[in-house]
């Protein structure tokens, strides 16, 4: 029976990478797929790893009935052996009920890569969704170091180095200082008193000490 299998974590985790070699995979064998991606940090259309790897894909905009599309690819000829869905945090929750619907109607395997919470540590719409709805969840095992060099288990942003709370849910950008607008991987407890790495070198805070916000 086919799938729906959602791999996860957070940035800096490998979840690009492993959807560009999970279709390196397939297509190895010759089997033919679909790869779906939204709002990368690379441009519409493309998945990109942070270590240099890019991959044409279909851009997966909010009004997109992903069953639609496979099922009108379908009819016209075209073999799909399998769908890969990056930055699926992005999708619609209807989108991700579409990617089921691909899995148990059409017997078609569909991997699902993203992040799980935003930089409020809330859930994505489309990730609390595939967590109601997919077969498996699968953490991913490259794990991503906060600057203190313990797991990274949280997304923050930051703007000109200084973590925010508060704004718009998908504000699309990368990690990198140079950026006004950026992200950062962080443990729960630099996270939950916004140490950041700029932060911490500007203050010459050891990974021990937590001062808390007043």
């Amino acid at each position: 029976m086919a799938e729906l299998i959602y791999y996860c974590g957070t940035m800096d985790s490998g979840k690009s990478t492993l959807a560009l070699q999970t279709a390196h995979n397939h297509q190895s064998r010759g089997r033919s797929g679909l790869i779906f991606t939204s709002q990368d940090r690379a441009g519409r259309g493309t998945i990109s790893s942070r270590l240099g790897l890019k991959s044409e894909a279909l851009e997966v905009l909010p009004d997109l009935d992903i069953h639609k599309f496979v099922v009108d690819a379908l009819s016209q000829g075209s073999r799909i052996d399998y769908v890969i869905c990056d930055e699926a945090q992005f999708y619609q929750p209807a989108q991700i009920e579409q990617l089921a619907k691909i899995a148990d109607g059409l017997g078609i395997d569909v991997f699902a890569f993203g992040i799980l919470t935003d930089f409020r540590t809330k859930l994505f719409p489309g990730s609390a969704r595939l967590v109601e709805l997919s077969d498996r969840v699968n953490t991913l095992q490259v794990e991503a170091l906060c600057w203190c060099g313990e797991r990274a288990t949280h997304n923050a942003r930051t703007i000109n180095g200084n973590m925010v709370t508060e704004g718009e849910q998908v504000v699309v950008g990368d990690v990198s200082d140079s950026l006004e607008v950026a992200y950062e991987v962080l443990c729960r407890r630099h996270h939950m008193r916004k140490v950041t790495a700029k932060i911490s070198k500007a203050a010459h805070t050891s990974p021990d000490a937590l001062p808390f916000n007043s």
